[in-house]
């Protein structure tokens, strides 16, 4: 781990923390104008966009790091959270608030615009950092790019595409008025209740290999990504609360005894 250069990622963290609150107060601001606090979902992924093109920038400035790498990485990174930003955003337009962040702001002790600033925009702020670590060490560690890495960009374009497909697929069956009130069980969504946090499962987790084969201080550095995000998608505001918030529609107790929850399988037929 001695040839890590740990004075120069320490200064690039400032930068990658600088570019992620930026982007969640710019996203603030924006939302305070148009008074829906929503519009903080589509900042998710450009924060991570905004976070890969600094971090970058900065390590290539400065001279540290494979330029092939830093390509990669950030490439990788910034077609992600860009497609998700559009996604979100085409998907919210036209809308009102989001019902969890009116329930939540409804119990704001004072003024409802502050109190979204700390428990929603400054606290995904504190995420992008934390869980865009493989990006920032990626981008400082020594050496071309060797099959560790063109690996990780293989499982990083799986969860890609199980997001694009599975993301399109449930547009064009929520487009067809036939479809009103019923559960989307076709295509990647009869494989897995949740294509889209399985691609980001995939998604994070390449890049963690990405950062891994810039070596052993890259990979120990941010395990901690990969792990966090695998919990947020399963155990914490992914899964289990979309699923608990699903659980009285009609249908759901067969789609769920016969689609897998999590891991793409294929369907069990039906008792």
């Amino acid at each position: 781990m001695s040839g890590f250069p740990w004075g120069a990622f320490a200064v690039g963290l400032g930068w990658a923390a600088a570019a992620a609150f930026a982007v969640m107060l710019a996203t603030f601001a924006v939302a305070v104008r148009k008074g829906v606090h929503r519009v903080v979902d589509a900042a998710w992924g450009l924060g991570f966009a905004a976070v890969a093109v600094v971090t970058c920038s900065v390590a290539a400035a400065t001279g540290e790091g494979d330029t092939g790498r830093q390509a990669l990485v950030g490439v990788l990174t910034v077609v992600w959270g860009v497609r998700l930003a559009v996604h979100i955003a085409r998907r919210g337009r036209g809308h009102g608030e989001d019902p969890r962040y009116d329930a939540m702001l409804a119990k704001a002790p004072g003024n409802r615009n502050l109190y979204a600033l700390r428990m929603v925009y400054l606290l995904q702020g504190a995420l992008v950092w934390l869980v865009s670590l493989p990006v920032q060490a990626a981008a400082y560690g020594a050496g071309a790019p060797s099959v560790l890495a063109w690996t990780g960009a293989v499982v990083w374009a799986v969860g890609l595409a199980f997001e694009a497909v599975g993301d399109a697929q449930l547009a064009r069956f929520k487009a067809d008025p036939a479809n009103r009130g019923r559960l989307m069980d076709r295509g990647l969504w009869s494989w897995t209740r949740h294509p889209n946090y399985f691609g980001d499962f995939c998604v994070w987790w390449g890049l963690f290999l990405v950062a891994c084969d810039a070596g052993p201080a890259a990979a120990a550095v941010s395990a901690v990504s990969p792990l966090v995000m695998t919990y947020l998608l399963i155990g914490g505001s992914g899964k289990r609360l979309l699923e608990r918030h699903m659980a009285g529609r009609p249908g759901w107790e067969a789609y769920a005894a016969r689609t897998s929850g999590f891991f793409p399988r294929p369907p069990r037929a039906s008792a």
